[in-house]
């Protein structure tokens, strides 16, 4: 473990390294600030800047701007009730709340000590459970990685925001995708139309930057905001010793259900938020403080965002299988680069491997000094007017779509991709699962053929092993689940109660 540790920050220390962690973690930050923007469609936008860049450079400035937006967030959050994620919902509700009490600082320091926090244990989850995952995984077969995806698929169905029909249907959709091009076994060209430009696929990057990063856009060029409020007054940057004694104990509550959240399939940074902000609810002695500046209900969900956020590089680093929308363009950026994440990776690529591990902790630190120090620049860059922020990134988008493959056609398919989400947007379908229905389909038909293969047609396959069979077993029981009424149920009373 030493050696391994070694080696890895040997590889996050280099000068570029360290330059582009720290470009990640400020670029992430200022995301996070932005409301409209975040780190899905941000990394899909900036995914054509990382093609000359060495693959362990490329993925940890990504991932850089993956944790670094869950920083930014609870700035303006705090001081303006403008949460720029989804995840700085929950952080708005109390944290702004302690802003108007003249606590501000106390709810930023909250904030980032708990993400640091937060960000160091998970860093440690994944330096230990990589290792131990990645033994298990090399016992794995076809049979048990296509039963691995589909309960992935099952999973994120279950556990993606909004209804669970409308995310099965992305599903499906994002697997249909996938299907497009030429089959690599029979040379046959598959949902083509006839198009010559569609025989290699549609192209990840240009879906996802027109899905997620254009859309955006639109949406909020639709939706009327109110980019400047009141900036409540900071006050002290230290805690009280009462708020560290509720403050403390929610840390390491969120940081753990954080960690477990972030590592399940469709789960991460929102989830985790809201999960640790209803626990919180649950177990509190002060519930009356709850709305009103309960700095418990702060720290515990800004720890388990930024515990989920890290966690979720396990299944991808490990298993090779992305746990949400970010970790599938984290998937893409590595293909890409020629690398195919999976238990493999560990050994063909160990300076990748523990390097991104190390820039982890390193970028966590980053984003302590970047955060608090800098909590006034952050608000004045709400301040620039919109209408040119959107020009700027339009012009970069069409300029990183047509250098792919200097063919004018992907600009047209990213321009059908964006209208594709804005449409999604309005009637409030979660495009998530369409992109990891889009990478995890054409795995899985992969994994499914060389099984048939191997067991000359026999499906019984996939139950006769018993890793195989326990999965499909999950997958079966998180299938019925996902189609009760009253799971169903709860789980609109709480997207109801997340919108209030």
């Amino acid at each position: 473990m030493l050696e391994n540790l070694a080696l890895g920050f040997d590889v996050a220390l280099s000068y570029q390294n360290l330059l582009f962690a720290f470009l990640g973690a400020l670029i992430g930050t200022a995301i996070g600030v932005l409301p409209g923007l975040g780190p899905t469609a941000t990394i899909s936008l900036l995914l054509p800047l990382t093609f000359g860049q060495e693959p362990v450079t490329a993925i940890i400035m990504l991932a850089g701007i993956y944790y670094g937006a869950q920083y930014g967030g609870s700035t303006t959050a705090i001081l303006l009730n403008l949460p720029g994620e989804i995840s700085g919902v929950i952080t708005a509700i109390e944290g702004h709340q302690m802003a108007r009490q003249g606590r501000a600082g106390a709810a930023l320091a909250a904030a980032a000590l708990g993400s640091f926090f937060a960000g160091t244990v998970s860093t440690a989850v994944v330096a230990a459970a990589g290792p131990a995952l990645t033994a298990v995984a090399l016992s794995f077969g076809p049979p048990e990685y296509f039963a691995l995806m589909a309960l992935g698929l099952i999973v994120s169905c279950v556990l993606s925001q909004g209804n669970v029909l409308k995310s099965v249907a992305m599903v499906a959709f994002g697997v249909s995708l996938g299907f497009v091009g030429t089959d690599v076994q029979t040379g046959q060209q598959r949902f083509t139309f006839g198009v010559p430009e569609l025989s290699d696929g549609v192209n990840f990057v240009v879906l996802a930057m027109g899905l997620f990063g254009i859309s955006e856009i639109v949406v909020n060029l639709t939706t009327p905001e109110n980019r400047v409020g009141a900036v409540a007054k900071r006050g002290t940057l230290w805690l009280s010793k009462e708020e560290w004694r509720y403050a403390a104990p929610a840390s390491v509550r969120g940081t753990v259900l954080g960690t477990i959240l972030g590592i399940l399939p469709g789960g991460g940074a929102s989830i985790s938020a809201f999960g640790s902000y209803m626990l919180e609810r649950k177990i509190t002695r002060r519930p009356e403080k709850f709305g009103h500046g309960a700095i418990e209900g702060l720290a515990g969900p800004e720890s388990a965002n930024n515990a989920g956020a890290q966690s979720a590089f396990i299944p991808l680093l490990t298993l090779g299988i992305p746990s949400n929308a970010v970790m599938a363009l984290m998937t893409g950026a590595l293909i890409i680069q020629g690398i195919q994440p999976g238990p493999r990776m560990i050994e063909a690529q160990p300076g990748l491997f523990w390097g991104l591990i190390c820039s982890m902790w390193i970028g966590n630190v980053m984003l302590l000094i970047i955060n608090l120090p800098m909590v006034g620049l952050w608000v004045q860059l709400l301040r620039v007017p919109y209408k040119y922020m959107y020009i700027s990134i339009l012009v970069f988008c069409c300029i990183g779509a047509y250098s792919l493959n200097n063919n004018i056609f992907d600009i047209y398919v990213m321009a059908a991709a964006s209208v594709l989400g804005y449409v999604l947007t309005r009637l409030q379908f979660d495009s998530a699962p369409l992109l990891l229905g889009f990478v995890l389909g054409p795995m899985m038909e992969e994994h499914l053929r060389r099984a048939m293969l191997l067991s000359r047609g026999d499906w019984m396959t996939f139950v006769e092993r018993p890793i195989s069979a326990s999965l499909l077993a999950i997958a079966a029981l998180a299938l019925v689940l996902m189609l009760s009424p009253a799971l169903r149920r709860k789980k609109d009373e709480a997207l109801a109660e997340e919108a209030t």
